[in-house]
């Protein structure tokens, strides 16, 4: 059994370092040892959209792109899914174990009593455009939020940290609900705290006239299936931005707005919608080889295949896929079902897409199932950044109490000009 380290030398120099290998990686900042002079900075690593960087320890989520495993500090996403509510997997992110009775009756209990908006927050929100995307409304009302909770400032105090914590993860349902009453021109509907978490947000969204507006079960169970597998996924692009912005020690408002923002972009939280606009163009079942031959030229992409860590079956995907048979008895089939589950079958046979890895990722059939629920697709970024928003807060309280986490500050290797004089603008 070797040593557990790496061995380096600088072919530059000739000199040699022992670097200590820890958790399957060294310390970049040792490579700086490596110089070819006094003057020399050190050896930097450089990678681009930090493919091969870890940038923190973290103990909340796990992946195996390859086995295709994703647990949520340690239990399984199908026993989550299967038997879990998103509440209670909200409070496994957060604190690292499940709650025994009495510790989800309180969660519960300041999560349901935070739901409610200030009236000036409203008023805000009704300020917007009549046709405002949703997520550009939802971005800037929870960065709002930060001027009415100005004591969210003092980020090292837990107590503080956990108030905000209800507060976000409380509103977010009802900002989001408001944004999408706002898109079609109906009032804005109240929270109702006698209805789950799912429940309620289905009734500030599609409650009109009724008294008492009933949730169908099957719904909020879908939707609650789909926030648990939205949840969490370790260091992507926006909970990378949260750990990033809140490293300056901002309020947790400015920072998940940041997140959010992130998620906004068409290669995150943006997938599922280019999902649906490429079935409803391939139109019908019978011109799936015709694009399947158009993806192999590069004519097109084959939009909700692969990802950039799951190197097998998205485990989400199949969980998403039983989800989508239990929503369509509700409401119908969805009739781009049929291609996506027929192109489905045919990429998973074909020897191109399995040589390259490309399967189905949760993004494939969650875009069916929202449309099917009614939404448009404008609100499907907001529908991910409900749930994600424990997700982001998890990774900002994990960076806080890190002692070897710091502002963060990437390096770069500078290649613009060397020192040149100003020319005055008549020489130039």
């Amino acid at each position: 059994m070797g040593k557990n380290s790496l061995t380096v030398t600088d072919n530059r120099t000739g000199n040699t370092i022992e670097l200590e290998i820890t958790d399957g990686a060294i310390r970049a900042a040792e490579l700086r040892q490596l110089k070819v002079n006094d003057d020399d900075f050190g050896l930097m690593s450089y990678d681009p959209a930090f493919s091969n960087t870890a940038s923190t320890r973290s103990r909340i989520t796990y992946i195996d792109g390859d086995k295709g495993i994703l647990r949520y500090r340690g239990i399984p996403i199908e026993q989550l899914a299967e038997k879990s509510s998103y509440l209670e997997t909200a409070y496994l992110l957060l604190n690292g174990e499940l709650p025994n009775k009495d510790e989800f009756a309180k969660w519960s209990h300041e999560i349901t009593h935070h739901t409610f908006l200030h009236e000036n927050m409203k008023r805000l929100m009704e300020s917007f455009r009549y046709d405002a995307h949703p997520m550009g409304m939802f971005v800037s009302t929870v960065a709002a939020l930060s001027t009415f909770y100005p004591e969210a400032k003092n980020v090292t105090c837990p107590e503080n940290r956990l108030l905000q914590i209800y507060r976000l993860v409380a509103k977010v349902p009802t900002i989001a609900a408001f944004t999408y009453r706002h898109s079609i021109g109906l009032p804005y509907h109240f929270p109702d705290n006698d209805l789950s978490y799912t429940g309620n947000f289905l009734a500030m969204m599609f409650r009109m006239a009724e008294a008492d507006y009933v949730p169908n079960p099957v719904l909020a169970k879908a939707l609650d299936v789909l926030f648990i597998l939205h949840a969490d996924h370790e260091q992507n692009c926006s909970a990378n931005a949260m750990r990033s912005i809140g490293s300056s020690l901002v309020d947790p408002y400015s920072a998940l707005a940041g997140a959010a923002a992130a998620l906004y972009g068409p290669l995150h939280g943006g997938a599922n919608e280019a999902v649906l606009k490429m079935l409803n163009e391939i139109g019908d079942k019978k011109n799936i080889p015709e694009f399947i031959t158009r993806v192999k030229a590069g004519e097109v992409r084959l939009m909700g295949f692969g990802h950039r860590v799951y190197k097998n079956y998205d485990p989400r995907a199949t969980i998403i896929k039983q989800t989508a048979e239990a929503v369509f008895e509700v409401t119908g089939k969805n009739p781009l079902l049929d291609i996506a589950i027929e192109l489905e079958r045919i990429a998973l046979e074909d020897e191109y897409f399995v040589q390259r890895k490309l399967y189905p990722n949760v993004d494939f059939y969650s875009g069916i199932i929202y449309q099917a629920m009614g939404l448009p697709t404008a609100m499907f970024p907001v529908l991910f950044a409900i749930p994600r928003t424990i997700g982001w807060l998890s990774q900002w309280v994990e960076l806080l109490e890190d002692p070897e986490q710091r502002i963060a500050r990437p390096r770069q290797l500078y290649l613009g000009a060397d020192e040149r004089d100003y020319v005055p603008v008549e020489q130039r």
